[in-house]
């Protein structure tokens, strides 16, 4: 998110998708630190758009208060009045003006040559409510080809709806990061464990998964990457003394010879029986057959 689109290519776009009560949390810890990036002058975009539907603009404007400059970030308020009973030029249901709307909030950022912005929808749920899901992907697929977009990323709670309505959202996303719910744990110290999981597809297509446990501590959000190697119980690696006893192991393939004669078996027949064919060869050259002898003619084909 941070490094933004390529010139001619589709902002890169992350669903973070949760049926746990951490997704807002998750959405929060994002935010605020695509904000920092912008404000320390470490991502493409110059400023963020907020389009808010699940809490209100003073809850985001309280989260921003913490030493950043609130002219990097502009809030579009869908949750006050989403369907415009009271303000008739907002409604959420128009979903061409609400892509106007957004753009229009994001030409307000300075900055040198052509300048971006991100872009956040804090529950794509809540649009889900009002608007149908191919007008909201139709949306989020055209602020993803506009020029003017770095990235967008959005919250969908994935138990609330039909598998279709997040694999759609999946589809034309380049991440997916998913919370588990099986690992939830709450702890007596009011603090929690859960799975995080990121799915993300580079710009050369291949795909990168990542693993990390994430906790919880009050409002506090600490994610611990994980080793993705299996934990065994028992050592992997040889010592020099097993390293040395194995390379003085000789293997069936590794005949020695010494010049003596090597008795190689067939292996069709068992010794036991005295059955079996056992050929007698030479280590050295001189042993050869001749070249107008068929070296063909003790075998059993």
């Amino acid at each position: 998110l941070r490094d933004g689109s390529l010139e001619g290519e589709q902002a890169p776009a992350l669903t973070i998708k949760d049926s746990l009560p951490l997704g807002s949390h998750v959405f929060d810890h994002f935010l605020s630190t695509l904000v920092s990036h912008i404000s320390a002058g470490r991502s493409q975009a110059r400023g963020l758009v907020l389009v808010a539907f699940n809490r209100s603009p003073s809850f985001y404007f309280d989260l921003f208060r913490k030493g950043l400059d609130a002219s990097l970030f502009r809030i579009l308020d869908c949750y006050s009045d989403p369907l415009g009973w009271k303000d008739r030029l907002k409604n959420v249901r128009d979903v061409n003006k609400l892509l106007s709307s957004i753009l229009d909030l994001g030409k307000g950022f300075i900055g040198e040559g052509k300048v971006r912005f991100a872009v956040a929808i804090d529950l794509v749920s809540s649009m889900l409510r009002h608007v149908s899901l191919p007008s909201v992907a139709g949306l989020l697929n055209n602020l993803r080809s506009n020029d003017r977009i770095s990235c967008i990323f959005w919250l969908i709670h994935s138990d609330l709806h039909d598998p279709r309505a997040s694999a759609a959202l999946e589809y034309i996303s380049t991440m997916v990061a998913s919370l588990e719910p099986g690992r939830l744990l709450w702890l007596e110290e009011n603090s929690c464990k859960a799975k995080f999981h990121v799915r993300l597809k580079r710009r050369n297509g291949r795909v990168k998964l990542l693993y990390e446990e994430l906790h919880m501590e009050q409002a506090d959000i600490r994610f611990i990457n994980q080793n993705l190697l299996p934990r065994v119980q028992f050592n992997l690696q040889l010592s020099d003394k097993e390293r040395a006893d194995r390379s003085n192991v000789v293997l069936p393939f590794e005949h020695q010879g010494n010049g003596e004669a090597i008795q190689i078996y067939d292996g069709r027949r068992s010794l036991s029986e005295e059955k079996g064919e056992i050929h007698y060869v030479r280590d050295s050259d001189d042993e050869r057959p001749d070249s107008d002898e068929d070296p063909d003619d003790d075998l059993d084909i």
